[in-house]
């Protein structure tokens, strides 16, 4: 019977969602750091105001928040918008913060390469969504109707992107 105790099960659940909250840990204190590039001051930065706000959503301690202010100005992270098509030729804009753009870029054309999805050229895909403000995001212009089948393989695309540690969000037009 071995490998059917309860504190197994539990501490294989409680693995999973550690890395999961991790994960989303890790995300959130790039953005703000790359936020608070131009004004560490939340009072005077309205996105690093939200920024923050989202991360105090998900629960992420202040020391965190505060360690990734004070570090906002010592690493060089660059936001990277990539634009890709995906099933149907669905049109995907992928945000992601990076200290390494070649890296990131290629890692992210391999994913869409096994997910059978194509990298496009900057530009190609910015026509069918509306241009983000500082109170929105990537809206876009019109929906497209996907099929079930191909409705699925964009749920797949998007998680296995979402496991990225670098993107940020991911905007599709369906």
């Amino acid at each position: 019977m071995s490998g059917h105790s309860k504190w197994k099960q539990i501490k294989h659940k409680k693995e999973i969602t550690d890395k999961k909250r991790s994960q989303s840990f890790s995300k959130l204190l790039k953005a703000i750091k790359v936020a608070a590039r131009g004004n560490p001051n939340p009072e005077f930065n309205p996105r690093l105001r939200s920024t923050i706000d989202k991360a105090k959503e998900f629960l992420v301690p202040q020391d965190n928040i505060e360690r990734a202010l004070e570090q906002s100005g010592e690493k060089d992270l660059e936001e990277v918008t990539i634009e890709a098509y995906g099933p149907s030729g669905s049109a995907l804009i992928i945000e992601a913060v990076t200290d390494n753009t070649n890296r990131t870029i290629n890692e992210i054309k391999n994913i869409l390469k096994n997910m059978g999805a194509k990298f496009a050229e900057p530009g190609s895909v910015r026509w069918s969504f509306e241009l983000p403000t500082s109170e929105t995001s990537w809206t876009p212009k019109f929906k497209q109707e996907l099929n079930e089948a191909d409705s699925e393989k964009l749920a797949q695309l998007v998680e296995a992107l979402e496991e990225h540690d670098d993107v940020q969000e991911i905007f599709t037009n369906s």
